[in-house]
């Protein structure tokens, strides 16, 4: 039995007003060559196939098509809704695609209540028998997607911030363990000799994150312990963007993006991995790079470094522009500094997506970072310069600051996306605004 783990997609992302189409196809097409070269009988797709939860309609149109040539040559597709994703978006064609061998998990969709513990029941649609190339059942999945708190927890009135992350850390281990424990008695009732795969999208505590990951619990989940995973033979990850193994277990692993979200991303390679079982055992876990499809990259340095590395793209086809990502170190603030790199590189087959000062220059005075343009900063950097000019010095100004940004993400996150930010955590009394 052979998979393909991978996650993160973001069809119809706009990268800095570029369009990521292109490269989103250039990877789909380079996958199916993957599955077809390494006759792979199941891929895996941990979560974010869509970047928005309203995606254009030519990422809708590749999702689908994606579908159709996949099922073609007799692989198994596995799709787990992420944070990104809206689940009427992706459940509105599950009941067609089904018909493709193509499972869609969108949500955590339970059928019943624990009235003791106030838990929510999984579903049986979450336990899916894989099949090999012969037609036999080769792994049992627990598919689990982007957990959403109201999916597995019911609030309780009077309930601290504390008490809520320890019921949502607790609910999540316990459906994970309910799974696992439905999916060995399938295992045993068949008497079969197969491994047990585990998915999920959420962020593992202790893991490496990009600054195109967003955090998905907001205000309530920091992260989840890995000692909460049950003990499947392999956990497919997404949400985090480099590809990694998770608290040095070889089994529980983020394939990460397929291609770049952000240019920090530029410095680790992109991958999806395969994995090979045979019987019930783990054979072979084999990460497969992904080529890039678009030139990036970041230049460093004051404006004469720069000048002097922009000369290695002058031989870039003009019809294959290079996207830019320059970051100036000066001493001095430049007002011009915008029309000074558009002078350098006009001639150029590059495009600058992204210009801004740095951060570590030594002698940045106060008045040289107010007068940055908002074009350089992300909504937390401006947040946090209002932040410093408050006094937060007591134990309970410490305290209040700590809501005050917990507060702060999850509006960030229902700006950014309105259709899978959880039910509120506001609590009647909490902090107002900074």
């Amino acid at each position: 039995m052979k998979l393909l783990h991978t996650s993160d997609w973001h069809l119809g992302q706009s990268f800095f007003t570029k369009s990521r189409k292109a490269e989103h196809q250039a990877f789909l097409n380079w996958l199916l060559e993957q599955v077809t070269a390494h006759e792979i009988d199941a891929v895996i797709v941990a979560g974010d196939i869509f970047d928005t939860g309203t995606p254009p309609s030519y990422a809708r149109e590749m999702y689908n098509r994606f579908i159709v040539a996949i099922s073609r040559l007799n692989c198994t597709l596995v799709v787990l809704g992420g944070n990104h994703d809206s689940v009427s978006t992706l459940n509105e064609s599950k009941q067609l695609v089904a018909c493709l061998n193509t499972h869609v998990v969108a949500n955590v969709a339970s059928h019943d209540t624990n009235a003791d513990t106030d838990s929510v029941q999984p579903s049986d649609n979450q336990i899916i028998e894989l099949k090999n190339s012969a037609g036999a059942t080769g792994a049992i999945l627990c598919a689990i997607p982007f957990i959403r708190p109201r999916d597995v927890i019911q609030s309780r009135a009077g309930e601290s911030g504390l008490e809520k992350r320890q019921a949502l850390g607790e609910a999540i281990k316990q459906h994970y363990h309910q799974l696992y424990q439905a999916a060995l008695t399938v295992r045993d009732e068949k008497q079969l000799d197969v491994p047990i795969i585990a998915t999920g999208h959420l962020t593992a505590l202790g893991v490496s994150q990009s600054d195109s990951v967003r955090d998905i619990y907001i205000g309530t989940l920091d992260g989840f312990a890995a000692d909460g995973f049950p003990p499947a033979d392999y956990i497919a990850l997404g949400h985090i963007h480099r590809p990694q193994i998770v608290a040095k277990s070889e089994h529980i692993r983020y394939s990460g993006s397929p291609i770049p979200l952000s240019f920090d991303e530029l410095k680790t390679t992109k991958q999806v991995v395969m994995v090979t079982f045979s019987g019930g055992e783990t054979e072979a876990i084999t990460p497969l790079e992904v080529p890039l499809f678009q030139t990036m990259a970041v230049i460093k340095g004051d404006l004469g470094t720069i000048e002097t590395r922009l000369k290695a793209f002058e031989t870039v086809p003009p019809d294959q522009p290079v996207w830019l990502c320059i970051e100036v170190e000066t001493q001095d603030y430049l007002s011009d500094l915008p029309q000074r790199i558009q002078a350098l590189t006009e001639e150029m087959p590059v495009e600058v997506l992204q210009l801004r000062r740095s951060r570590n220059t030594a002698r940045q005075t106060l008045n040289q970072v107010e007068r940055e343009t908002l074009a350089e900063l992300t909504p937390e950097d401006v947040f946090a310069k209002r932040l410093e000019l408050e006094n937060f010095e007591s134990e309970a100004e410490q305290l209040r600051l700590g809501r005050i940004k917990q507060q702060f993400r999850q509006i960030v996150a229902e700006v950014e996306n309105p259709e899978q930010v959880p039910e509120s955590n506001f609590e009647p009394n909490s902090e107002p605004n900074a």
